[in-house]
């Protein structure tokens, strides 16, 4: 309403606060006037939809279906109503619009919208490039275990089990940003699972065998090669969920083999599961158990148009934008080349995780599933735990990851960053940047949390650091070689079952 009375008085537009109207160009004329009845428009239909009366996911669908027909009407995203880039076409003689139409077929032929130049990075060479080496592997996982920074360690090691549905590098991008630099730093023996890239042979896996064969099995080779009967482990997203469960399989077996337990933005109560919630109802789930539920796979192309939907003007309409119509090349930037690099799932065990989580949120109940043979109950782990969740977090979103502090008993500790799903945990400590908030006492309420937490500038790492501390054992000299005389490297890390490409 501002832009568009500026405009009817004659007086100068006031810059957007929507940053694809920024620009000098869409403050004149015609583009400002498109503009102006734009964001109108949008702001109407968002209330529109706000307005619906319904039950919960009804309305949530509605709302979402809204906001992708406003984003993908946008006036910035056609040739015709973008001056910028009219003007690059006129600055550029029609270089740009055969340069975009060069990058339209490029990523046609790619099946994708490239988001970075992925040709900058290569797995290995610039990115997950920590010192180590693979000490074990099977058909679903191998684990690697990095080479020591500190000329003593401590005797406990850390395992870190990454989300299967993205690649373990999330943790170890390059150096100034890898969490696993970090925890190397720190002292910490640390050994990452590395999820196979799973093909159409292994279509029949389950949860249980991610369970099981995965998680499971790299605690106990890794208590082996340490010598140690208990380890500290963390999770990150689903590698979290998956980690949350085998910790309950192991309490049911009455296996004590956590020391401490650090859950980075995790689902363990699915009842506020965020825009993925929009997705998922029976008629979905019934669905896809009938096509996969019993064999096949879900691509990782599938899955990675799914999650750039989720944030479409940033990872869809933003690159629609500067490749098509500016001709622009992608720059490079390392967390989107992980992004863009999918993984596949099977079809059993997808399905089983939708229907027994999103849906039917069985998890939080105790004895209510059955995984690896046993009734699961996450009260029953009891170890310390270290809970994070990220405030923008539009995956996970906080109060959803702070439900956890309901379901496990043992001290807990639940810290909150800022920034979403994966700028809030990659923050690192060197960076200085963002900010974080501390509570010492864990209400009922996600929101009676946030109210008495404590305002603390920069990483959450550090106070990670701290915590994790109290667990690690006495100091040890830092080992000469990888693994044991059972469990000999393998091969350099970063492996070879994370440069697996999805089919």
């Amino acid at each position: 309403m501002q832009r568009l009375g500026a405009l009817m008085s004659g007086a100068p537009v006031p810059d957007s606060r929507d940053r694809r109207f920024a620009g000098d160009a869409w403050k004149h004329g015609p583009f400002a006037w498109a503009a102006g009845l734009y964001q109108l428009n949008a702001e109407f239909m968002q209330r529109l939809a706000d307005a619906v009366e319904g039950d919960k996911q009804a309305r949530n669908r509605i709302r979402f279906a809204t906001q992708q027909w406003v984003d993908a009407m946008s006036p910035a995203n056609f040739l015709a109503t973008n001056p910028e880039a009219q003007k690059r076409l006129i600055e550029t003689k029609g270089e740009s619009l055969r340069q975009g139409m060069q990058n339209l077929l490029g990523d046609l032929n790619r099946g994708r919208i490239s988001q970075t130049d992925e040709t900058a990075f290569e797995v290995g060479r610039n990115v997950a490039t920590s010192a180590g080496a693979v000490v074990y592997q099977n058909e679903l996982i191998q684990i690697i275990q990095y080479a020591p920074s500190t000329p003593t360690v401590h005797s406990r090691p850390l395992l870190m089990v990454p989300p299967c549905i993205n690649k373990f590098y999330i943790l170890d991008l390059q150096p100034e940003n890898s969490l696993v630099a970090y925890a190397v730093a720190q002292g910490h023996t640390v050994f990452m699972l590395s999820w196979k890239n799973v093909k159409a042979d292994q279509g029949h896996l389950t949860w249980d065998d991610y369970l099981e064969t995965g998680v499971i099995q790299a605690m106990r080779v890794v208590r082996e090669i340490s010598g140690q009967e208990r380890i500290n482990v963390l999770g990150f997203c689903v590698g979290g969920t998956l980690l949350g469960t085998a910790a309950a399989v192991l309490a049911a077996r009455g296996e004590q083999w956590i020391e401490s337990m650090t859950l980075l933005t995790t689902f363990l109560d699915f009842s506020e599961p965020g825009v993925l919630g929009v997705f998922i109802d029976e008629n979905f789930v019934a669905y896809r158990e009938s096509t996969i539920g019993h064999g096949g796979l879900v691509h990782g192309r599938e899955l990675a148009v799914t999650f750039n939907f989720l944030r479409p003007n940033d990872l869809v309409w933003n690159y629609v934008v500067s490749n098509y119509l500016k001709g622009e090349a992608p720059p490079a930037f390392d967390l989107l080349y992980w992004n863009s690099d999918s993984t596949n799932l099977p079809g059993p065990m997808y399905s089983w995780y939708l229907r027994h989580t999103y849906l039917q949120n069985e998890l939080r109940e105790p004895g209510r599933l059955i995984c690896c043979g046993v009734p699961v109950d996450l009260g029953e782990i009891g170890v310390p735990t270290y809970l994070y969740g990220s405030r923008e977090d539009h995956i996970v979103p906080w109060h959803g990851a702070y439900e956890s502090t309901k379901l496990l008993s043992g001290p807990l500790r639940f810290v909150l960053g800022a920034s979403g799903h994966i700028a809030g945990v990659i923050n690192p400590a060197s960076k200085g940047k963002r900010n974080h908030w501390i509570g010492e006492s864990l209400p009922d309420s996600a929101d009676d949390w946030l109210a008495a937490a404590t305002d603390h500038p920069g990483s959450w790492w550090p106070d990670w650091a701290r915590w994790l501390s109290s667990f690690t054992g006495e100091p040890n000299p830092a080992p000469r070689q990888p693994g044991n005389s059972r469990y000999r490297p393998i091969e350099p890390a970063p492996g070879s079952y994370v440069k697996e490409k999805a089919d």
